[in-house]
Parts: C-alpha cells; structure tokens; sequence
C-alpha cells in the first residue's frame, strides 16, 4: 500500500511564497512521477486560482469537503496525470463560524483523508495566513510542516509563533506532527540581511538537534527560491513555472528543492524503519535522556512560568538579526 505523506505548507504571515511553494513544488513532484495532490485550505483560494479554476463556481470544493458529506475524491481535480487539486471556494471563509459548534472540529480534514484509501504519495496543503480552525484542521490531519520564509527581519517575528502552535498541537491532537524543514522563498543572494537571517535559521535548529520538540530533526533546504517575476506571473496563465517559463530562475529553483525534498524524503524513510527496528529492542528508556536541557529553554533562557513538560508552551525565541 502507498504510504501518503501528508505536508502542511504553513505560515501566519502572508506573501512569504506559501502557495507559490505548494504549486510549482507540487507540479516538480508529479513531473517526476509522484502522484500529487495539492489541498487548497485558503480561502482567498489563490492556490485554486493559480491552475486556472473560478473558486466563485458552483463546483464541490474544499468547503463542501469540511461542512458537508462530499469527499475529497468528489471535490478533486485533474490537472496533470500525476497532480491533483482539492480547489477552494470563497465560502471557504465562513466555515470556522460554522463549524464553531462542532465536536472534533480540529480533526475534519484528518477524518476526510482517513475515510477512504488516497491513492497518492504526497499531499501538499495550502493553509491561511492566520492560525485559525483552518490551519488547526490541516495540522491535525499531517504528519510534517513546511514553512516556507522570506529572509526579513518581519518574518522571523512570526515563526516562533507557528513552532509554539505546532508544539500544542502535536501535544494535544497530533502527536506525529514535526517541523519538515525551512525553505526560503523571495531570496535576494547580494543581501547582507539575507545572509544573516538563514544563519540565524540554521544556528536556531540545530541547536535543536537531539531535543523533543517537534523541530528537534528539521533541515533548512539548501534549495533557495531567488526572487523572480516569472514566478508572479505563471498565475495568470493558469500554470506552473515549469511549463511557464522552464528556463527561469524560478523553474530552475524548484526543480532543484524537489530534488532536495525527494532526497529527504528517502532518508527519513530510511531513518524511520531503523527507529522501528531499533525498538524492538528497547527493554526500558534511558533516563538520561530526559534529563537534557530544552535546546529552546537554553535559547530564552528559560521560564519560570513554563509548565513542567518536556516541550515549553512558550512562544521559541529564534535569533533575529540585530546589527543591521
């Protein structure tokens, strides 16, 4: 039986490359020949949009999907023979007033996804700027978290924010979800500011190396997006970069983060079956290993007020760049 690996593109600031990421990535993925398929959870719908569908059409989408009976295999379409679209609708919106009410309302997408086998190798979500019910259901129902940043100052602010609500979540709903890694999107190479920000980054988790939070084995992709107008304008022909432009800086970039993510891929697999098989062993747990400090206490220093569990609720502190 395939395995679906089910990735959460995520982050609560807008414009950092969220959807531009689960297009082209997705469609590189398929070009490779991984069935694909991209769940559009936006309700601005740009990701629906992006391939040429009307999110204002009377067609089932991924409110339907959510609100109603209707399953993701309704709500699905074609758009290669490999990639698949859940598309979105604008009523999309006004489905976390409706389902205020609603017992499970976190676990909707991951009951829809769980009902029926879903012949494909990766989903891809496309999540709100906001981490609101949406982006709660999309959490709750996949395994891993791909945040794609821009090298700003502004849009480090936010990513302790998303890593605190992936620690609750993973504590409270979803105890298989981690941090996939970074990707950086809108990359300026000449930059000073750039420079310090993926340093920063890097220096961040791997600090986190060997701790319990769930971004204790996230990677920063190597792959970088370069800034590139091409990018911005293959919506508007209802495509990807790589049949828009397959020469372009951008077309180039994501070929290569598959690549990349394809790689990662196998190795985690192939970390996941020697964890299983190491388990099997295991007689009792090793004490000292619950001993260890917090990678992300040691970066703020700790709290008093931080409950006594082996992942803190407080907001992690990751390093910003101060000499500008």
């Amino acid at each position: 039986m395939t395995v679906v690996r089910t990735i959460v593109v995520a982050n609560q600031k807008g414009g950092v490359g969220k959807t531009t990421t689960v297009a082209n990535l997705g469609a590189a993925l398929s070009a490779r020949g991984h069935k694909v398929c991209l769940i559009d959870l936006d309700p601005q719908a740009h990701l629906t949009m992006h391939f040429g569908i009307d999110p204002m059409s009377e067609r089932a989408g991924m409110y339907d999907v959510l609100t109603a009976d209707t399953s993701l295999a309704e709500a699905a379409v074609g758009i290669e023979s490999n990639l698949t679209i859940i598309p979105s609708v604008i009523d999309l919106a006004a489905a976390e007033v409706e389902l205020a009410g609603a017992v499970g309302r976190e676990q909707i997408l991951r009951d829809r996804i769980d009902a029926k086998p879903f012949a494909y190798e990766f989903i891809l979500i496309d999540c709100p700027p906001s981490l609101g019910l949406l982006t709660l259901n999309a959490l709750s129902a996949a395994r891993e978290v791909l945040i794609p940043l821009q090298p700003h100052f502004l849009a480090l602010q936010g990513l302790g924010q998303l890593l605190e609500t992936v620690s609750l979540v993973r504590r409270r709903i979803n105890p298989d979800l981690t941090v996939a890694g970074v990707v950086f999107c809108m990359f300026e190479t000449g930059t000073r500011l750039a420079g310090e920000v993926v340093r920063d980054v890097k220096e961040f988790f791997a600090s986190a190396r060997g701790g319990e939070t769930p971004w204790s084995d996230a990677r920063v992709f190597q792959s970088q997006i370069r800034r590139n107008v091409k990018l911005a304008e293959c919506p508007g022909y209802g495509t990807t970069i790589s049949h828009y432009d397959p020469s372009s800086h951008g077309a180039t970039d994501y070929n290569a983060l598959s690549e990349e993510f394809l790689a990662a891929f196998a190795s985690d697999s192939d970390s996941d079956a020697q964890v299983d098989a190491d388990a099997s062993a295991v007689c009792a747990p090793d004490a000292s290993a619950t001993s260890a400090s917090d990678p992300v206490e040691t970066l703020t220093g700790g709290g008093e007020d931080a409950p006594e569990h082996t992942e803190t609720t407080e907001t992690p502190a990751v390093p910003s760049p101060n000499a500008m």
